[in-house]
Parts: C-alpha cells; sequence; structure tokens
C-alpha cells in the first residue's frame, strides 16, 4: 500500500516524535511548587482505597495514552491518502490484438497459433479486442465478440487444402510482389484511427516465414523496412514476430519487434505455445490520452486506517466509561 501525499505522513511522524520529546524534556519543577503539603502522606499512600485509586488513575493514563498514539497514527494515515493497486488493470485498460498469419492455413504452426487464441478469447475481459488477418484478407476485423472470433479461428484452425482459398485468395500480379512488410502493414491498418495514440494497448503477433518474395524477385513491393517502422509507432503498436522459417533471422524484423517492444522468437517443433506464453507475458504497456505509460493502477484505500481510527475511539469511549466506574 503506497500513499499519495507522503510529506503528511512525515509531517505526522514529525510532531507526535517532538511532543514526546517536549513531555520528557520539559521540567516539571513549575507543577511541583504548586502541590500543597500534606500531613501524614505516608499513612494516606498505604490505604487500600488510595492504592486503587492510583492504580486505576495509571492504568487510564496509560489506555488514554496508548490509545491516542494510535487515533493520531491511523488519522495521519489516512490523511496522506493511502492507495492500493486495482485487481481490474486489464479491464481498465484494454488490449487490442490482431493475429498476422503470413503462411498458408493448412500448416499445423497455424492451425496451433489459432486453436491458442481461441482458448484465450473465451477466458478475456469484455473489454479486449482481436483480430484475425492473412496476407492478402483482414479475415476476423477486430471484435469484441469472443464467441465469434473463438468459432472463426476454431472452423480456420480446422481448415484443409481445399479450404484455404477463402483464408488467403491467390492474387496474381505482373507488376507487384508481396513482402513481408506489405503483410505487416496490412495488418498494423486493422485497428481503428491507426495514425494516432489510442488508450487501448495494441499488439500484432506475426506468424510466418521472414521472407515472402522469392530470391531474385524484381517486381516492386509497396512498403519498405522504414515505412512499416513508421506505421507502427505513429500508432503505437507493439509487433511480434514468430519466424516459422527457421533461417538466418531477418534483421529488419529483429529491429522493427526491438525498437516496438516485442518480441522476435524462432521457435523449434512443439514449441509454439511457449513462443506465445512469452509474447502474452511481455503485453504491451498501457499508455493514457497524453501518452503517459502506465505500470499499475491504483485507488484511495482510506477503509483501513479510518477504521482502526473509529475503533480506537470506540475503545477510549468504553474505556473511560469503565475506569470511572
Amino acid at each position: 500500500m503506497d500513499l499519495k501525499w507522503w510529506p503528511v505522513a512525515a509531517i505526522g511522524a514529525a510532531c507526535f516524535l517532538a511532543a514526546v520529546a517536549l513531555a520528557a524534556l520539559l521540567p516539571m519543577a513549575g507543577a511541583r511548587k504548586r502541590l500543597r503539603p500534606l500531613a501524614n502522606v505516608a499513612r494516606l499512600t498505604r490505604l487500600p482505597e488510595y492504592a486503587k485509586v492510583a492504580r486505576l488513575r495509571s492504568l487510564s493514563t496509560v489506555v488514554t495514552l496508548v490509545v491516542l498514539t494510535v487515533m493520531f497514527g491511523a488519522a495521519t494515515w489516512a490523511a496522506a491518502r493511502p492507495t492500493a493497486a486495482s485487481n481490474d488493470f486489464d479491464a481498465a485498460h484494454p488490449e487490442d490484438i490482431m493475429l498476422c498469419v503470413g503462411q498458408p492455413v493448412t500448416d499445423a504452426a497455424t492451425a496451433e497459433l489459432l486453436d491458442y487464441f481461441a482458448r484465450q478469447t473465451t477466458a478475456a475481459y469484455q473489454t479486449q479486442r482481436i483480430g484475425l488477418t492473412s496476407v492478402n484478407r483482414r479475415l476476423v476485423p477486430l471484435t469484441r465478440d469472443h464467441q465469434y472470433a473463438a468459432a472463426q479461428f476454431g472452423e480456420y484452425a480446422r481448415a484443409r487444402a481445399a479450404q484455404s482459398a477463402s483464408f488467403a485468395p491467390p492474387v496474381p500480379y505482373t507488376d507487384y510482389a508481396t513482402s513481408v512488410n506489405d503483410v505487416l502493414a496490412l495488418c498494423l491498418s486493422g485497428f481503428p484511427s491507426v495514425e494516432q495514440h489510442d488508450t487501448h494497448r495494441r499488439s500484432v503477433i506475426y506468424l510466418g516465414p521472414s521472407e515472402l518474395r522469392a530470391a531474385g524477385e524484381r517486381r516492386a513491393a509497396l512498403f519498405t523496412d522504414g515505412a512499416a517502422r513508421d506505421l507502427a509507432e505513429r500508432a503505437g503498436i507493439q509487433l511480434n514476430v514468430i519466424d516459422t522459417a527457421r533461417s538466418p533471422a531477418s534483421s529488419a524484423l529483429v529491429a522493427l519487434a526491438k525498437q516496438t517492444g516485442g518480441r522476435y522468437l524462432t521457435p523449434g517443433p512443439g514449441s509454439l505455445a511457449k513462443a506465445l506464453n512469452e509474447i502474452r507475458a511481455n503485453a504491451p504497456p498501457a499508455r493514457l490520452a497524453d501518452g503517459t505509460i502506465v505500470t499499475a493502477d491504483s485507488s484511495d484505500a482510506p477503509v483501513i486506517p479510518l477504521a482502526v481510527a473509529l475503533i480506537s475511539a470506540a475503545v477510549l469511549s468504553v474505556a473511560l466509561l469503565l475506569l470511572r466506574r
């Protein structure tokens, strides 16, 4: 539990220590001079009634000092505005996830990716949005309809070769060849207001080879490495890459993933789920409307100090009443 106004607590502690020091150090000679001398004091102090009254007075003084100290501490604690971490961070800062598949739907890794997120989607917060994009088609636009998204993911995960045309239908061009940057740009543009930062956390998970163009391909591509990076940075999107080619890592993709705070992974056979768990554990940070990064939500939690103060007041009242009787 943190304190928003910690100087209040520091000032309160300093005042308490000053009061204790003054009580202990100030001379009591002035008070003693005003005392009247009495005869037979020793005999009076040995009386049982006097001893009882003295014990009650000492006890009441100790109880009063202890309870007042607790009350002062609780009041100072409450005045310093204690805060507690919120348990609804993901609900307060929802995440938009775009799955970006740059390989055939019939590949086992594609099916594993879609099965993974079909299970994750059913347990997601209602504010989370998820979508799916292939190399040339937006299959599932960002949606909060998790049942629909899970059903679509499951259907594509079970797709066979005859159904692959609906996932990424071949489109022949004479003067253009698809590049990884073009696929990433298509996925990055699937977020609302892509040119502006949003309070939603945004991430793209690309699954596929680091190179889609054949060696020696001379046809033009639409996006360069710099254009794809600028698009991701302007929209505040974290890019994660799962390279299934298992070839030397693409330096451009590695740099792009690093610059956006994402991961570049090359999982071996059977380790895709581990790579996805690592990516999900490195979710993009939450941001306020002005771009400030939020690591955790907190809210005022004055219940405990106020309860302590009220209980102390009740104990003091009851204790003094009982002692007087």
